[in-house]
């Protein structure tokens, strides 16, 4: 994939970190699950999509609570990570390789469509009109993301540079807080009834921090074999000098919730 309003056009795959992000990207603090399941989304009697699913984070730990989920996703390795985790859970969770711009569900299908960490790849012109396609009546449509502070912690901010240093064309750096932003398009067919922005610690040890900075768009995703083995070598070892054995990071949380008109 790519876009050029991001990395300058340089191309991704996410399906590249799929077998690390299966063990790495899983995790969001209950507080993170909490702000969708307190508004009474994603629970029991509630058909649910998630797009962009990756390895099915957001399905697999809304499961608890009821809600009948499908997960889609455009990498085949991703859906096929997803599939074996909820397997491996006996979870009863419907995954498919398809673009969200590509669905085809019958009309009115979901109460509630969510999308986490990944609006910002879709062609919104079209994403919009498909999901108030398959939302109910009053249907939501739950936008979620979650970022570290590089100004705000020292080690991220360290593993910041790092990528830098052998992806100098990544944008993903310099997060601050901010809502998120919907296109224009959306509001022909969606009212926003509820955005926050949140504060939470997350936290990791040395080797699940390097494993969730590897799977980030600048890294894993789109790094050559070789830049990707240095940048390891060199991460790991800044690891070594600069962070204890265990630690949080400092992250916000974001939400946006769109009802259908």
């Amino acid at each position: 994939m790519n876009k050029s309003h991001i990395d300058s056009g340089k191309e991704f795959d996410f399906g590249k970190t799929s077998t690390d992000y299966a063990k790495y990207r899983d995790i969001y603090p209950d507080e993170f699950y909490n702000k969708i399941t307190d508004f009474g989304l994603c629970i029991a009697n509630q058909r649910v999509l998630d797009i962009g699913t990756g390895t099915g984070v957001l399905p697999r730990n809304l499961y608890k609570y009821g809600g009948k989920f499908v997960g889609v996703d455009i990498s085949q390795n991703q859906i096929d990570q997803a599939k074996s985790l909820a397997k491996s859970q006996d979870m009863n969770i419907n995954f498919l390789c398809v673009s969200a711009e590509d669905i085809n569900f019958p009309s009115e299908s979901f109460d509630v469509v969510t999308a986490c960490q990944c609006f910002t790849y879709f062609d919104h012109d079209v994403l919009a009109k498909n999901i108030s396609s398959v939302l109910k009546a009053d249907g939501k449509f739950v936008l979620l993301y979650m970022a570290w502070l590089p100004y705000e912690d020292d080690l991220a901010k360290k593993s910041e540079e790092l990528i830098l240093k052998y992806n100098p064309s990544w944008t993903g750096c310099g997060e601050t807080r901010r809502h998120i932003v919907v296109p224009p398009i959306y509001y022909d067919y969606f009212d926003i009834s509820h955005k926050e922005i949140f504060d939470l610690k997350v936290r990791f040890d040395r080797d699940s921090w390097h494993g969730r900075i590897k799977t980030c768009r600048g890294v894993g995703a789109s790094l050559s074999p070789s830049l990707l083995a240095e940048w390891e070598s060199e991460h790991r070892q800044m690891l070594v000098n600069c962070a204890p054995k265990e630690f949080k990071i400092k992250h916000y949380g974001a939400i946006c919730i769109l009802s259908k008109k």
